[in-house]
């Protein structure tokens, strides 16, 4: 009789051990940045901080949208053909992300520049036959940017 309860309760601790659908890496950036799945989604970056995403939501969309003068656009997608960053750079190579002001700098003939844990490349000359691409070194992804 107790071989049978303890069987059953062996098996009964077993089918409730926790199972994790996610790895840990992934479950970490969740944590630091208050995201959840859903609203990673929704436009919650997980390469952010709680309070980066808090601003981030709070403010309005209309500037990611925004048109800048006189600027190039492009876009960055990922391999699954979501977007992953619009961007824009002017005639003085000022560069945008998504409707905010990033830094860059020029080497080689691209614009190098830097959104969070994105590292993004750009060759505006077409004839550098170069490709342009972006790289999350964080989350080991990279894809290409091409212009609108």
């Amino acid at each position: 009789m107790n071989a049978k309860i303890i069987f059953t309760a062996s098996i009964a601790l077993l089918l409730s051990a926790n199972c994790h659908a996610i790895n840990d890496e992934y479950r970490k950036l969740l944590e630091r940045s208050g995201c959840t799945q859903v609203s990673e989604m929704q436009g919650c970056d997980i390469h952010k901080t709680k309070e980066e995403n808090a601003k981030a939501m709070a403010s309005p969309k209309a500037a990611a949208d925004a048109i800048i003068p006189n600027a190039q656009q492009w876009i960055a997608t990922a391999s699954s053909g979501a977007t992953v960053a619009n961007i824009q750079i002017n005639d003085k190579h000022q560069v945008w992300v998504n409707g905010k002001h990033v830094k860059s700098s020029q080497s080689g003939g691209a614009i190098k520049f830097k959104d969070g844990m994105v590292e993004f490349t750009i060759y505006p000359d077409a004839s550098s036959n170069k490709e342009s691409m972006w790289i999350d070194n964080d989350a080991g992804s990279k894809g290409p940017i091409t212009a609108k």
